[in-house]
């Protein structure tokens, strides 16, 4: 299984949280990085967002059809994210569009059985991945991509 953890772009400071919008520099990022992913995930990919304006709006800059999932809003735990993706049981690659510190407590659960606090910048992408061989599965970092190394 393959789970992709995308970060929402900049978005503006305020209240009320779930209603704030992208900055115009966040649009920019959510564009390149959804660029970056149109070409390089799998059209298969399952994709689930926080029900938050700004990560609708970073979803809607990959143009592929997204689930708004009610259990990924930003006081979510990493056990409510892994359910809500069938991780690791499921066979499609999912792609989350969410919050910190969820997203960073998540990765560091998976790569280093650890419950820090990871920081997975805006609009940067963690792709983790799982293989298995026989009885054995492990669990290892495909890609971080983040938008300042997008030249397009």
């Amino acid at each position: 299984m393959e789970l992709i953890l995308w970060r929402h772009a900049e978005a503006e400071i305020g209240e009320p949280d779930e209603g704030r919008a992208l900055t115009s520099k966040g649009h920019k990022q959510a564009w390149k990085m959804a660029n970056w992913l149109d070409h390089n995930l799998p059209t298969t990919c399952k994709i689930l967002c926080s029900p938050t304006k700004r990560t609708i709006q970073t979803a809607e800059a990959l143009g592929r059809k997204f689930k708004i999932h009610t259990d990924l809003a930003p006081d979510c735990t990493p056990q409510q994210l892994l359910t809500a993706a069938n991780w690791p049981d499921g066979r499609e690659p999912v792609l989350i569009i969410g919050h910190q510190p969820t997203l960073g407590q998540t990765a560091a659960l998976l790569i280093a059985d650890s419950m820090q606090n990871w920081s997975i910048r805006k609009s940067n992408v963690w792709w983790i991945a799982q293989r298995e061989r026989g009885d054995l599965a492990s669990t290892y970092l495909k890609a971080v991509m983040t938008p300042d190394l997008i030249t397009k």
